[in-house]
């Protein structure tokens, strides 16, 4: 049994090995280019969101507090915004609000969402390796033990199983 699960182990490796590298490009609040390339040698988590989501709301405290926990770990947040000109001028608001101290990247949309394998609402979370590499993915509003799991994971030596690739909280 012991040596199925090294062999899963080693299989596991060598798939996110082979998986292709996430990459995103948005703008940050003075309209500028970023990447989620420019972020590898880090874990990052980056969390899909919009001002109208009310599960959004009710999340952002939560990751805001998880951030400031594990920053000095190395994990970079990201705030991936899905308002449009419509509803855009509000961010400022809401990122003072929660007192987010973590990049807010604006014009994220549903192609992202569907492009990154996170369904089609928001709250979704992705959360990559240093590699660039999706480790998890969370669809719908993030419990803390999940979010917790995750991190540790990332920032741990990963030898251990990883967690759940996984978790929907939305159905269609």
């Amino acid at each position: 049994m012991r040596a199925a699960a090294l062999v899963l182990a080693g299989f596991a490796a060598l798939s996110a090995a082979e998986a292709p590298k996430i990459d995103l490009t948005l703008k940050d609040a003075t309209g500028q280019k970023v990447r989620l390339r420019d972020l590898r040698g880090k874990p990052v988590v980056v969390n899909f969101w919009a001002t109208w989501c009310v599960p959004c709301n009710s999340e952002m405290p939560m990751l805001v507090d998880f951030e400031k926990q594990y920053a000095a770990r190395g994990v970079q947040f990201i705030a991936a915004s899905l308002d449009e000109d419509k509803t855009k001028a509000k961010i400022p608001g809401f990122v003072a609000k929660y007192k987010v101290d973590f990049p807010v990247w604006y014009g994220a949309t549903a192609d992202d969402l569907d492009h990154l394998k996170l369904g089609e609402a928001v709250p979704a979370t992705l959360f990559l390796d240093p590699d660039g590499h999706a480790a998890a993915r969370i669809l719908g509003q993030a419990r803390a033990e999940e979010v917790k799991e995750r991190l540790e994971w990332l920032t741990g030596d990963r030898t251990s199983a990883p967690p759940q690739a996984v978790v929907k909280h939305l159905e269609k």
